[in-house]
């Protein structure tokens, strides 16, 4: 039983022996990142990362933005469906897990496609008129709603939007959050659900991913 095995749960062991294999440089980088951060459960890990690479195989997006790099897994997830000359960019301020973050980068196939800032993404999107096709958004959770309201106008119809830990180890169900990241993230899911712009569906998978598209 291989290490990471041991610390799964039955089920989340059966998902993946049934899921699409997990490249060898992202089994890599996630032993890596559990032996090297203090917070590997940051990782989007296999099962998210075969979600996050089948969307974008779905969707060949030739521009692709990432809010929340950590150590580069979810983003070399994302790369795996770009268009020929696509690009994804993918924007973090930790500067110690990005180093981790540019190993793997420079070593896989899409170094060329690959544009990572260390950068403020709120302002960041401020200062932007890009159009993305597809945007998968798993950083400072207190943005949320600022996040969903930034990206709108750099949407068009069909581009598809993810963000992450939208179900917030269930604190989403709280009728008095103390927390203003759950606040934050019951804010962003109850605009989500009345914007007439998008579809949209959560989906239970780890902490829950909300799942929209530009009608």
């Amino acid at each position: 039983m291989s290490f990471f095995e041991e610390q799964l749960p039955d089920m989340d062991r059966y998902l993946e022996s049934h899921a699409s294999a997990e490249p060898d440089i992202l089994k890599r980088l996630r032993k890596e990142t559990y032996q090297k951060t203090t917070q590997p459960h940051m990782i989007s890990g296999y099962l998210q990362g075969r979600l996050l690479s089948l969307i974008s195989k779905i969707l060949a997006p030739s521009s692709i933005l990432e809010i929340g790099t950590f150590t580069g897994y979810s983003t070399l997830c994302l790369a795996e469906g770009l268009a020929s000359a696509g690009k994804i960019t993918t924007l973090d301020k930790n500067e110690d897990t990005a180093l981790i973050a540019e190993k793997y980068f420079h070593e896989s196939e899409y170094r060329n496609h690959i544009e990572f800032k260390k950068t403020n993404a709120m302002n960041y999107l401020q200062n932007i008129e890009t159009k993305f096709d597809l945007v998968f958004i798993d950083a400072d959770k207190e943005n949320y709603l600022n996040y969903f309201q930034l990206l709108k106008p750099l949407t068009h119809s069909g581009s598809v939007l993810l963000f992450d830990n939208v179900l917030w180890y269930g604190k989403v169900l709280e009728e008095k959050p103390k927390l203003e990241s759950t606040r934050a993230i019951q804010e962003l899911n109850a605009a989500v659900s009345k914007d007439s712009h998008f579809d949209n569906v959560i989906l239970p998978l780890r902490d829950g991913i909300n799942l929209l598209r530009r009608k």
